[in-house]
């Protein structure tokens, strides 16, 4: 049997998890693919820090010619992370005749175009199923499951760290700090958590999610982005009260030809699949015009599900090169990227404001919401010991640029302040 030769950059959590699996599927990979895999190095920033990691006969090096300049080494698995010098290593990787697999999902949201350029001048496979909710395989289903139904909307819970922590605010009524902390603690959250609790995470992965559904290409321009670090314990539980969960969303959507993506808070009706996804865990609801409504479910993040993924592409390039059909773009689908404006996007929205608690108060918001041609579906209103009310309000259906004259218009009052306002889920 041929030997099929592997080089890995990067051996922290995932990519110790592709070494303990390749090491462990040997035989099954073998019987997949018809070849065998052999690790033959892998590239570290600080030897260091793995000097006690032992790879039996595996180089462990931290210079990346090593794997680049070998001719035997076929495929360069990327799981160091960061955009640069991860850039830089694929690319030479490519140009160097290396097939390449990556999980970078902030690289290929940013620079995915440019770099299966490079792979197709060259010949070369590139792919990157991890790159997006982990252990989860929905970049392949979409090219492969949804080729030909029309996608009208991919909706889901991409982040695993903003999810756990929206599951404790709910179940243990902690505030968002000590959700945070708890997160920290069990490594569901970075030191510096700015990139899952401001959104920034979910929206390359929604970026890239795009692409399959949709074949248009976006930047982080494109992407209306919320995070979740101003939620506050009053905000779940009154949506709870009025039958929703809060839940950080990423949305793609079809409106008449054009594309809106969103990441954001969002109510969630407690009957609606997506309100049941606990803790780390990711879900994809993929809605097909054949199809309907479909939801793929599972860990979004982790050492052994996302190099399930890694692995799941290696096995692929393995079986393109010994079929020979290398060089196939991962998703090829194109379309010109045409974006909705404000007013095409429309939904119901939930707004809390505190109010001083005097009359009169409620006849001005109402002037304000009927300028904007808005009204209430729902509304509670809670005391406040300062003399001011908390009010809550459902909204019907508005669109963004509704929301943004209301927002402004409230902003003007002097016993009027806004507190927060979130997209609720149609059709849940």
């Amino acid at each position: 049997m041929e030997t099929i030769k592997i080089g890995i950059v990067g051996l922290g959590t995932v990519g110790t998890g592709v070494v303990k699996m390749l090491q462990a599927h040997q035989e099954k990979i073998s019987e997949i693919t018809g070849r065998k895999l052999e690790l033959a190095c892998v590239v570290v920033h600080n030897l260091k820090k793995h000097d006690q990691v032992d790879l039996g006969d595996v180089q462990l090096t931290d210079q990346i010619e090593t794997l680049i300049d070998d001719p035997s080494i076929q495929i360069m698995v990327e799981v160091m992370g960061s955009i640069h010098p991860a850039k830089e290593y694929i690319t030479r990787a490519l140009q160097a005749g290396k097939h390449v697999v990556t999980a970078n999902k902030d690289l290929i949201a940013q620079y995915g175009r440019e770099l299966v350029q490079i792979a197709r001048e060259n010949h070369r496979d590139l792919f990157y199923e991890a790159s997006v909710a982990g252990g989860i395989p929905i970049l392949r289903t979409i090219d492969n499951s949804f080729a030909a139904d029309k996608i009208q909307r991919v909706m889901g819970i991409v982040n695993g760290t903003t999810n756990y922590i929206m599951t404790q605010m709910l179940t243990k009524k902690w505030s968002y700090e000590q959700a945070l902390s708890s997160a920290q603690d069990l490594g569901f959250a970075e030191s510096d958590p700015t990139n899952d609790v401001e959104g920034l995470d979910a929206a390359y992965k929604m970026i890239i999610l795009t692409q399959f559904a949709f074949g248009m290409s976006l930047s982080m321009d494109h992407v209306q982005v919320q995070g979740i670090t101003n939620i506050s314990p009053e905000d779940i539980s009154e949506a709870n009260q009025l039958g929703y969960t809060i839940k950080l969303l990423g949305i793609a959507e079809e409106v008449d030809d054009r594309i809106a993506v969103s990441v954001g808070p969002v109510l969630v009706s407690d009957q609606h699949p997506l309100a049941t996804v606990q803790n780390e865990n990711n879900a994809v609801m993929v809605t097909g015009t054949a199809v309907g409504d479909t939801m793929f479910y599972g860990p979004g993040a982790g050492e052994l599900p996302t190099a399930n993924s890694v692995l799941s592409d290696i096995t692929t390039v393995a079986k393109n090169i010994a079929l020979n059909t290398t060089g196939n773009t991962f998703n090829s689908y194109r379309q010109e990227t045409v974006l909705a404006a404000p007013e095409d996007v429309v939904y119901p929205h939930f707004i809390a404001l505190k109010m001083r608690d005097v009359p009169g108060m409620m006849m001005k918001l109402t002037a304000i919401m009927t300028k904007a041609e808005v009204s209430f579906s729902r509304i509670i209103q809670n005391q406040l010991s300062d003399g001011n009310a908390r009010v809550v309000i459902i909204t019907h259906a508005m669109n963004d640029q509704q929301l943004a004259e209301i927002t402004a218009a409230i902003g003007e009052q002097d016993n009027m302040r806004l507190l927060a306002s979130y997209k609720v889920l149609k059709n849940a």
